[in-house]
């Protein structure tokens, strides 16, 4: 009785979501919760392999394309808004515990939700960077409003790469930075995030350390930085954390010997969890970016790059399952995260800090305006 009691007071003393979690099976759920993917379908049936990956393995997210990548096909989660509505609606309704449902709509050519399927036109970063912060700001609360209206709660945006190299094919040649100014791309970025946050809509910061000034795109294979990237790289983070501009900041594939002699970021403990979390003292959800580009995937294998990415702070493991397709890749991902836990590689404490953070996020879902 004395045990039960006390797990009651844990729970009113815990927010709903860890409560919640409590009925599923521990540590697979928490590990469940790293976890966010693309799949396909438009439309879901029940026996969809991304359903069943939220009933069985409390998957913590997913995020919606236009495009099937592999298959060569427009279509793939994204045809109309009352679809897409739709969509959401069946995926939310699966869970026990709330999704992040997020899509990469930064603006200009990064948007998945395009006019001709329905969806308002957006400008570009670059754009924006040529106008005002409040002009940036208003875009942000557009942006948040047609994503909310979607269900879509969560955007893989703005970026926070400083336009050292306008020609960079990742980056500049896709005006996917405010500006060549650090402090302007601050300025922009946080306007954005506050646009969105007004609106019940998450935003993440992305590339970490920076991916402004590469000559290569990591989606192709490891991108070198080390005789472009310089600290100004940093100057946006430096100055969006101490404000909690935004609770979750996505890292890219990036190497630089400047930070670490050996591992790209993804993979580093130096850059996330030494430079990140602790120099410039982030605590929110650090997000990966793809795994399945060929800067992670094909230099170290799936199966090490999962659990390295762990050991170096990385919170949700995205595998956008575009660029290659795995129905699997969700209980695939839960076993090799498991075995490291068994192993000793990776301690239960180590999960439950991701888990706690995830969750804590989650929270936000519900306020609007944080």
């Amino acid at each position: 009785m004395v045990r039960i009691l006390a797990a009651l007071m844990f729970c009113v003393l815990r927010p709903p979501l860890l409560c919640a979690m409590d009925q599923g099976p521990g540590l697979r759920a928490m590990l469940g919760q790293m976890l966010l993917i693309g799949f396909r379908g438009a439309v879901l049936e029940e026996d969809a392999p991304v359903l069943r990956d939220v009933r069985e393995h409390h998957l913590g997210g997913v995020i919606l394309f236009d495009r099937d990548v592999r298959l060569g096909s427009p279509g793939r989660n994204i045809q109309s808004p009352a679809q897409v509505r739709a969509l959401t609606a069946k995926l939310q309704a699966t869970a026990s515990v709330p999704l992040f449902i997020a899509v990469d709509q930064e603006g200009g050519r990064v948007c998945r939700l395009k006019e001709e399927q329905g969806f308002p036109p957006s400008p570009s970063a670059r754009v924006l960077g040529f106008g005002s912060p409040a002009a940036t700001r208003a875009q942000g609360e557009r942006t948040g409003d047609l994503l909310a209206g979607l269900g879509i709660n969560l955007d893989f945006a703005p970026v926070a790469d400083v336009d050292v190299n306008p020609a960079s094919p990742a980056i500049g040649a896709l005006e996917r930075s405010f500006s060549a100014d650090p402090d302007l791309v601050a300025a922009h970025a946080l306007a954005f995030c506050q646009g969105l946050l007004s609106r019940g809509v998450l935003p993440c910061l992305k590339h970490f350390p920076g991916h402004g000034s590469a000559t290569a795109d990591s989606h192709l294979g490891l991108t070198d930085i080390t005789r472009t990237w310089s600290r100004v790289e940093l100057r946006p983070y430096e100055v969006l954390i101490p404000l909690q501009a935004s609770p979750l900041i996505m890292t890219g594939h990036l190497f630089t010997v400047h930070l670490d002699a050996t591992h790209p970021a993804t993979l580093s403990p130096a850059v996330l969890t030494g430079l990140l979390r602790e120099r410039l003292g982030f605590q929110g959800v650090i997000v990966s970016d793809d795994m399945q580009m060929g800067a992670i995937a094909g230099q170290y294998g799936q199966a090490e790059a999962i659990v390295r990415a762990v050991e170096a702070g990385v919170d949700i493991l995205v595998f956008g399952n575009n660029l290659e397709y795995d129905p699997d890749i969700v209980p695939a991902a839960v076993r090799v995260l498991e075995g490291a836990v068994q192993s000793g590689r990776l301690s239960p404490e180590r999960i439950a800090l991701s888990f706690r953070r995830i969750q804590g996020v989650k929270q936000m879902l519900h306020r609007p305006g944080s």
